[in-house]
């Protein structure tokens, strides 16, 4: 039987060309804005991605925060705050503190952070049923990215493909996996490494590429997966292959890539006996008692 992970990782590309058809007018930074971006947990990861590809972009300075983390005293132009539960506590106290403009990121309309910021943008089709955050956390940043004017078709193409692709079993099977990024694809190799302990239990870690090999590479070896989202620095590929470990690098889009990342994270609890959909300690929102 499909779980409702499964379904949702597969419904991606789709989510991903209605929220490019659909970016709002008004309520996101525009150029030139000093902006911090907030949120736990995914969403974190996200506002990491997003921070570096505005920044990329020369769009402004951008900072992203772990909400609990985030300065009170910094000025800021605009907080732009993402939760896809709208009910997480860090994000909303952190909301109820700046005194600079708002704008949330949220999948559910009836949740408090609809009067906690000054504007919201309700993304209800990329909810989820499922604890683990997949269609979500990659939609969202599919509609921040064609916010900074990026042409999306190439990574819906690049997820398609990778939804349609068997999964190598080497990577199901796996010891232990390192995932890498540079620049926004850091956010993303976190949010991969989260994935898989999220819905798996597994052992994983994630680095900036150049930083793995100060210190990280020594767990490098055979059975143990160092997995690269986006372009790997000249040289790391040979490095891990001596060690005897597996380097994974497939060139596409890093948010296609974090979809295969998710499927092996949903192949891996199967094989183990776990439910995606419930994974042990977790809930769909942090909510903490005052």
């Amino acid at each position: 039987m499909t779980t409702h992970t499964e379904a949702e990782i597969a419904s991606q590309p789709e989510c991903w060309r209605r929220a490019v058809a659909d970016v709002p007018a008004g309520a996101l930074p525009v150029p030139g804005e000093r902006v911090a971006v907030v949120g736990c947990g995914t969403s974190w990861f996200v506002a990491m991605a997003y921070a570096a590809l505005r920044e990329r972009a020369g769009q402004g300075e951008t900072d992203a925060f772990a909400a609990s983390e985030a300065p009170t005293g910094r000025r800021y132009d605009r907080i732009l705050a993402l939760s896809r539960s709208g009910t997480t506590t860090e994000v909303l106290e952190f909301l109820s503190r700046t005194g600079a403009p708002s704008t949330a990121i949220t999948a559910d309309p009836d949740t408090p952070i609809m009067t906690a910021a000054g504007q919201v943008i309700v993304l209800d089709y990329a909810d989820e049923r499922s604890v683990v955050q997949t269609r979500f956390a990659t939609t969202q940043l599919a509609m921040l990215r064609a916010s900074l004017g990026e042409d999306l078709a190439p990574a819906v193409a690049d997820a398609e493909h990778v939804l349609a692709a068997p999964l190598d079993p080497a990577l199901v099977e796996a010891e232990q996996f390192s995932f890498l990024g540079t620049g926004w694809s850091v956010g993303l190799a976190q949010e991969a490494a989260l994935k898989m302990r999220e819905a798996s239990r597994s052992w994983t870690e994630a680095y900036p590429a150049m930083e793995y090999r100060h210190g990280p590479i020594s767990i490098a070896g055979p059975g143990r997966v160092t997995w690269m989202l986006g372009k790997a620095p000249e040289g790391l590929r040979e490095q891990v292959e001596a060690t005897g470990g597996t380097f994974f690098e497939s060139g596409l889009d890093p948010m296609a890539e974090l979809i295969r990342a998710q499927r092996v994270a949903v192949a891996r609890a199967a094989a183990r006996g776990l439910d995606p959909d419930e994974p042990l300690h977790l809930t769909r929102s942090v909510i903490l008692s005052s």
